[in-house]
C-alpha cells in the first residue's frame, strides 16, 4: 500500500473509531530567559488547546458524558493530524481504548445490637455501617474490644467470627493510622471493625468523608468488608448493661501486656451499595520506530476532569480543569507534533490520554493491566499534569526521583538541554497523586521532569487554591513558559530513550 493510500486508510479508521466513541459515550532564581518568536508561538498553540478543552462546551470533561466525547474527538483529530497512527493495536478499537468503571456509593445500613441476648436499640444517626461491596452483611457475631490494636498481631482465632471494636481516639480526620488498623484487623480474620468515636471527630465527618461515591475497574472485585463506627454516647450505653464502662476499657488498653477483652454483646451489621457503570475511553496514539523490537517510550498525560461540580445558586458550575489538565494534555499534543517533525526514532513512541485519573488513577491501572505492548517493552515513562504554572526559566524536578533508575539518563539531558535540574527529592510529596504512580505499581519505570514542581510552595498554592474547583478556568491569565520548557525537555527525553544506542535497555 502506497503512502497516499495508507493515510487514507488511517483516516477512515479514526473516522470510524470517533464514530464508535460517540455512540459510546522555597523560592529558587528564575534565569533569564528571553521569549523569542519561536517560543511565543508554542505558548500560543499550548493556550489554543487548552482555550479549546477547558471551555464550557466541553463541560469539564467528566468521564463518561459528552464532554468526554467531544475531548476525545478533539485530541484524536489533533493526533492523527500531527501523523499519530492508533497506539491501541487492537483493530476493533482504534484509537479509543474503551474503560470501564463501577461507580459505588453508600445505600442502606443497618446495626442491630444485643447486650447479653437482649436487643438494645442504638438510633441510626448514632452508628454508620460501610462496605467496599454491593452488599455485606455479619450476623449476630460477638464484640472483641481491642483498643487501639496497638499491641502484637492477633491471631486469626482470636478475631475470627467476631467484630472488632477499635478506639478511634485521634485528633484529625484524616490520620491515615485509623484506617491502616482497620484494614489491619480485617486482614487478620475480623468479621468486621467498629470504630468508637472517642476521639475529635464526629460521625457526621465520618458520613461526610466515606458516603462519596467510590470508583474500580469493572475487572476489579471488590471486597465486601465491613466497616462500623458508633459514637461515644451509644457505645457508653451499651456497655451499661455489661458492668464494663467505656473508661475502664480505654484505661485497661493502654497497660503492658493488655489482651483483647471479650463483651457480652453481639451485633448483626449490613451494608449496601448502589452501582453505575461508567464507559469510558484511553486515547492511545504512536510514532512508529524504526526498530520496534528494541522497546518503547511512553508519554501520558490525564484528559479527565470533575465535569459540572456545583449547583446553583453558585455562578459557575463547571469545573473546567485548565491547569489540571487541560495544560497537561496540550504539551502531550505538542511533543507529540515536535517528535512527529524530526527524524524517525528507532523504538516506537506511545501517547496516551487517560481517563479517570482524578478517580483514582483508573485509565493508567487500566492501561497497564491491559496494555498494547509487553509492560517490560517500556523503556521509560513521562507523565505531564497540571504544568501550566511556572515561568519561563524555571529549574526542573523530577517526580519520581530515586525510584527508577531513569534519574541518570535525565541528568544528561538536562546538562545538553542547558537546563537546570534540581538536586533532592522533594517533589515526590506529590508523587502518589499522578498517573506515574499507578504504572510504577505495574513496575513501569515513570517519572513525570517538569518546571511546575520545582517549587513546592507554588505547587501547595494551586493545590489549596484552585486546584478541582471552578476558578481553575480561563478567567485568569495561564502561566505558560514554563510549560513551553516542559515541551522541549520532554521532546530531547523522548528521543534520547528512543536510541537503543543511549539506552540499549529499560534501566533497573
Amino acid at each position: 500500500m502506497n503512502r497516499g493510500k495508507a493515510r487514507l486508510a488511517g483516516k477512515a479508521a479514526l473516522k470510524c473509531a470517533m464514530l464508535a466513541l460517540a455512540l459510546a459515550i522555597g523560592s529558587e532564581p528564575v534565569l533569564p530567559a528571553p521569549s523569542s518568536r519561536a517560543d511565543r508561538e508554542l505558548e500560543d498553540r499550548l493556550r489554543a488547546h487548552i482555550k479549546v478543552l477547558a471551555s464550557d462546551d466541553f463541560e469539564g470533561r467528566e468521564p463518561g458524558t459528552e464532554g468526554e466525547a467531544k475531548t476525545l474527538r478533539y485530541l484524536g483529530k489533533e493526533w492523527f493530524d500531527i501523523g499519530l497512527v492508533s497506539g491501541t493495536n487492537d483493530p476493533g478499537h482504534e484509537w479509543f481504548a474503551p474503560v470501564t468503571l463501577i461507580a459505588r456509593e453508600p445505600a442502606d445500613h443497618v446495626a442491630q445490637f444485643q447486650v447479653k441476648g437482649r436487643r438494645f436499640a442504638v438510633a441510626k444517626d448514632q452508628v454508620l455501617v460501610l462496605t467496599s461491596g454491593k452488599r455485606s452483611l455479619v450476623r449476630e457475631a460477638p464484640l472483641l474490644f481491642v483498643g487501639k490494636a496497638s499491641s502484637p498481631e492477633l491471631t486469626r482465632n482470636e478475631l475470627a467470627g467476631r467484630v472488632a471494636v477499635l478506639l478511634d481516639g485521634i485528633v484529625s480526620e484524616n490520620n491515615p493510622e485509623v484506617s491502616a488498623r482497620q484494614n489491619q484487623l480485617l486482614a487478620q480474620g475480623a468479621s468486621a471493625v467498629l470504630t468508637v468515636l472517642d476521639g475529635e471527630r464526629s460521625l457526621e465527618q465520618v458520613a461526610a468523608r466515606r458516603e462519596r461515591t467510590g470508583y474500580a475497574l469493572a475487572e476489579e472485585t471488590l471486597g465486601g468488608d465491613l466497616e462500623a463506627f458508633v459514637t461515644r454516647d451509644a457505645m457508653t450505653a451499651l456497655l451499661k448493661g455489661t458492668g464494663r464502662t467505656l473508661d475502664d476499657l480505654s484505661k485497661a488498653s493502654t497497660q503492658p501486656g493488655f489482651v483483647p477483652v471479650p463483651l457480652d454483646i453481639s451485633v448483626t451489621l449490613e451494608a449496601t451499595t448502589r452501582e453505575t457503570t461508567i464507559r469510558t475511553h484511553n486515547l492511545i496514539g504512536k510514532l512508529p520506530g524504526r526498530r520496534p523490537e528494541t522497546g518503547a517510550v511512553l508519554l501520558l498525560a490525564h484528559w479527565d476532569h470533575f465535569g459540572i461540580c456545583a449547583e446553583p445558586p453558585a455562578e459557575d458550575l463547571i469545573c473546567n480543569g485548565a491547569i489540571d489538565n487541560a495544560s497537561g494534555v496540550a504539551a502531550l499534543t505538542e511533543v507529540a507534533r515536535r517528535l512527529s517533525r524530526g527524524p524517525q526514532m528507532d523504538r516506537d513512541v506511545y501517547f496516551l490520554a487517560t481517563t479517570a485519573e482524578e478517580l483514582g488513577l483508573i485509565g493508567a491501572h487500566a492501561f497497564a493491566e491491559n496494555p498494547p505492548l509487553p509492560p517490560d517493552q517500556i523503556v521509560a515513562a513521562f507523565n505531564i499534569d497540571s504544568v501550566a504554572v511556572a515561568p519561563r526559566g524555571s529549574p526542573f524536578a523530577i517526580v519520581g526521583r530515586g525510584l527508577t533508575g531513569l534519574d541518570a539518563q535525565i541528568a544528561e539531558v538536562a546538562k545538553a538541554e542547558r537546563v537546570m535540574l534540581l538536586p533532592g527529592s522533594e517533589a515526590n510529596e506529590f508523587v502518589k497523586r499522578q498517573d506515574g504512580w499507578a504504572l510504577l505499581q505495574h513496575d513501569i519505570p515513570a517519572v513525570m521532569v517538569t518546571t511546575a514542581y520545582s517549587k513546592i510552595d507554588r505547587m501547595r498554592a494551586f493545590f489549596d487554591g484552585d486546584y478541582h474547583r471552578p476558578s481553575d478556568d480561563l478567567s485568569r491569565p495561564l502561566e505558560l513558559g514554563g510549560a513551553a520548557d516542559d515541551v522541549r525537555m520532554l521532546t530531547a527525553l523522548t528521543r534520547r530513550f528512543a536510541d537503543p544506542r543511549r539506552v540499549p535497555s529499560k534501566v533497573k
